[in-house]
């Protein structure tokens, strides 16, 4: 089972502002452990509170906020940001 992983404008955006290594790292790293997982919740974490739905993957000091279409088989990365400013 192939995951389909989408960037919605926003953190396509986000991904751009990055460091060619950074970018290079994150891209790796959705191919490699979401991508070709069978289950992508394996490497995430559910948030809690007001993003309930959503998930996260760390990447270094980053955060990718995903939400998880389980009949499609798409991830939607909806942004990336650094740890200290991704949550506000």
């Amino acid at each position: 089972m192939v995951w389909v992983v989408e960037f919605s404008d926003d953190a396509i955006r986000e991904l751009k502002k990055l460091n060619k290594q950074l970018q290079q790292r994150i891209t790796t790293f959705l191919v490699e452990r979401v991508q070709n997982s069978d289950n992508p919740r394996a490497t995430g974490k559910a948030l809690q509170g007001k993003l309930a739905s959503y998930w996260r993957y760390r990447v270094g000091d980053y955060r990718l906020i995903c939400h998880i279409k389980d009949g499609e088989l798409i991830v939607l990365i909806i942004e990336i940001g650094h740890r200290k400013d991704i949550y506000r």
